[in-house]
């Protein structure tokens, strides 16, 4: 059991930072576009900026003061508060992904940040170090990682065995804590290197995340800044005109236009996903990426309820897919996006990765198609948009280059796109129901593919509609553990097929008694 401590002194600069970077945009508004104004409201506006600041620096230093922290053999426990305080536990058992994130104040210092994430609810369902030293950061984990085993020998022993082996045990586990730290170097020694983009891969990826348009939101900032203080309409007429009056002259602005906005898309692209890694050992994944800010992010295997490949129509023209892995609980912050293993992974490495890093997922492309008769079922089916659409078509009547007739062209344009979207839909549609696993996969310009193993789906569902009924087929439906929860759907598969879908279920528990004796087994 450690003692009550305060967090690294650090996170009071880390505040004013991140409060000077959040008011940048007002700063330049108030001091710099408007010096020297005597508007009211940028009179009223300083002084209430002002206080907010004064406010925000005060809370800041209070926070760290009163805030605090610690760890005993099983849980958080964290502290805040001086006349109204709050205290939380938060069981190392409810930990499942481990977020690190340097930005560029953390590197700066040399300090990272950490977040323990569970699989609660809320926002105080995880445990996270704005600021922390690596060291510390790196004794946090290793020592939660130890009690996490420690608990999990403890729960197998007693279920499996007499009290006088959980005892042995946990002797055994007492004498190896002198040998845990060789145990973690030669753990992370044993990391397989999945994953590591290319030059290619970076500039493919620049051309798939359309990086290359951040051009026109840097442009269109710099015109609305630039416009307070130089009248750029007017001075752009006689340069326009210039570059119009010569062919030249146009195809070498444009030239340079493409070309810049091509170099800037690349550099994003670089920033964000450059110095990628996915490696992993025999219990976590783990992903790294990131030049100027770098995170690194690890999920245990356990953890994981299921697998998904999309693509995009875009990374279906250049052979990409994104890969994702769907967990119970939070995976960190959202403009991480570290449940993705790899946004634009080529495809032939997304299908013999899976089974690299999740040995116990299998991924088949011998997938079953569906009948010709569920492509009947889909276009004979009623397009509430393509209703509504028509429907708003023939009472406004919109003229279109003076044609006033126009409306029903759009209306049959419209009806085409439905239909090409389902026949496409169908031609993408496939299901496979294993022995252990199954694979539904469905869209139509871009695809999806789920995986998920049976003993990870916590329901299933079983419907057919009038139609459905008609022609004997049916809709099958799974609910997997995640936040939100996850639903996946195959549409119009056999009857039959989906009777044994319900049967496939129904061995679940086989499943789930397997996994529990290979657990207590090792």
């Amino acid at each position: 059991m450690t003692d009550e401590q305060r967090y690294h002194p650090l996170r009071i600069l880390f505040g004013v930072w991140n409060l000077i970077k959040n008011s940048f945009s007002v700063i330049i508004l108030l001091f710099v576009l408007r010096m020297g104004s005597e508007a009211k409201w940028v009179i009223y506006g300083r002084w209430i900026f002002y206080l907010v600041i004064a406010v925000s620096l005060v809370m800041i230093v209070w926070g760290w003061f009163t805030e605090r922290y610690r760890l005993d053999d099983t849980s958080f426990h964290l502290h805040k508060g001086v006349f109204v305080t709050s205290k939380r536990t938060i069981p190392f058992t409810k930990i499942q992904n481990v977020n690190r994130h340097a930005s560029l104040f953390h590197r700066i210092f040399n300090v990272t940040s950490i977040r323990f994430e569970t699989g609660m609810s809320g926002d105080e369902a995880a445990v996270e170090f704005k600021v922390i030293s690596r060291t510390e950061a790196d004794r946090l984990e290793k020592y939660i990682a130890e009690r996490m085993n420690r608990e999990n020998i403890i729960s197998d022993s007693t279920t499996g065995q007499a009290a006088t082996e959980q005892n042995a045990v946990q002797e055994a586990v007492q004498e190896s804590r002198d040998e845990s730290a060789p145990m973690e170097n030669s753990r992370i020694q044993r990391r397989t290197l999945h994953f590591k983009p290319t030059s290619k891969d970076v500039f493919k990826a620049s051309f798939t995340s359309l990086s290359f348009l951040v051009l026109i939101p840097i442009l269109g900032t710099v015109y609305s800044n630039v416009q307070d203080f130089i009248d750029i309409e007017e001075q752009a007429e006689g340069v326009l005109a210039a570059v119009l009056s010569s062919w030249w002259m146009m195809t070498l602005v444009i030239t340079g236009l493409i070309v810049i906005s091509i170099i800037l898309g690349i550099v994003t692209t670089f920033l964000k996903y450059g110095n990628y890694e996915i490696s992993s050992d025999e219990e976590r994944i783990y992903i790294t990426k990131g030049v100027m800010e770098q995170t690194s992010f690890s999920i245990s295997k356990e953890k994981v309820q299921g697998v998904e490949i999309t693509q995009s129509f875009m990374k279906r023209m250049l052979g990409l897919a994104e890969v994702k892995l769907v967990t119970a609980g939070s995976v960190g912050e959202e403009e991480h996006e570290v449940n993705s293993l790899y946004p634009f992974l080529p495809v032939r490495e997304a299908y013999s990765m899976i089974p690299n890093i999740l040995p116990s997922y299998e991924v088949s492309q011998d997938m079953i198609k569906l009948p010709r008769k569920a492509l009947w079922l889909r276009l004979v089916k009623p397009s509430w948009i393509w209703i509504i659409a028509t429907a708003l078509l023939v009472y406004f009547k919109p003229a279109v280059f003076g044609w006033d007739q126009i409306w029903w062209v759009l209306s049959v344009i419209l009806l085409l796109c439905v239909v090409v979207w389902r026949m496409l839909d169908f031609m993408n549609s496939r299901y496979m129901i294993g022995e252990h696993f199954i694979q539904f996969r469905s869209g139509g310009f871009g695809t999806s593919l789920f995986i998920s193993k049976r003993s990870k789906i916590t329901a299933v569902k079983v419907t057919q509609g009038f139609l459905q009924r008609r022609i004997a087929l049916a809709s099958i439906h799974t609910t997997n553990r995640a936040k939100p929860v996850l639903h996946h759907t195959a549409h119009d598969v056999p009857e039959k097929a989906a009777d044994d879908f319900y049967m496939w279920y129904m061995g679940r528990t086989k499943d789930v008694y397997t996994f529990t004796s290979d657990e207590q087994h090792i």
